[in-house]
């Protein structure tokens, strides 16, 4: 499958989950989680969105991200990586105090992670400005919080907790595999 084609399936249902009857069942829900056992929440909320604007935004934001990094991955391996960032996000806001989550933001800010780390690795110019970029500005709103205009434009307090989470399950699991050769390299099989 085309990156094309895996990016209008992938919008597409962002689209279908942002209609209210949908992102009411899949939304991201302490409440609805803990209370009535609702675990596919862990995952789905990363699909929903607060408003339109939210999801036009998150829309735009990964046709771009897939866009930069599209050399690393093949649509097999895109799709391992946002279903294990979506619930890296939805596992890690569990340790947080918020009772309602929905967004794409957290795993884009893992995807862009895993690709400065990945462009580090193949040694592509601009792999550590992207990553020094990255934990700027998750520095930053870990520091002064999210942005007004973007907390305006979604109707909703930016949360820079699935962010942060994001960020780190990204290189992690772009850092999973380096380490793992290296543990090999220094630890070879006996006969």
């Amino acid at each position: 499958m085309s990156f094309r084609t895996y990016l209008i399936f992938a919008i597409s249902l962002l689209f279908i989950t942002q209609w209210p009857t949908v992102q009411n069942w899949l939304a991201w829900d302490r409440s609805a989680i803990f209370n009535h056992g609702e675990v596919w929440r862990l995952l789905t909320g990363n699909l929903t969105h607060t408003n339109w604007p939210h999801m036009i935004m998150n829309s735009l934001a990964l046709a771009i991200i897939t866009f930069i990094f599209r050399w690393h991955f093949s649509a097999r391996q895109f799709t391992f990586l946002l279903l294990t960032l979506s619930v890296a996000v939805g596992l890690a806001i569990i340790i947080t105090d918020i009772q309602w989550y929905a967004g794409l933001s957290g795993v884009l800010h893992g995807l862009f992670g895993w690709g400065a780390i990945k462009d580090i690795e193949g040694k592509h110019k601009g792999g550590w400005l992207l990553l020094f970029g990255l934990a700027g500005k998750i520095s930053w709103e870990q520091i002064f919080g999210g942005s007004v205009s973007s907390a305006a434009l979604i109707g909703a307090r930016v949360a820079t907790e699935a962010h942060l989470a994001g960020g780190i399950a990204g290189i992690t699991i772009a850092l999973l595999p380096l380490l793992y050769r290296k543990w090999k390299q220094s630890n070879p099989v006996k006969n």
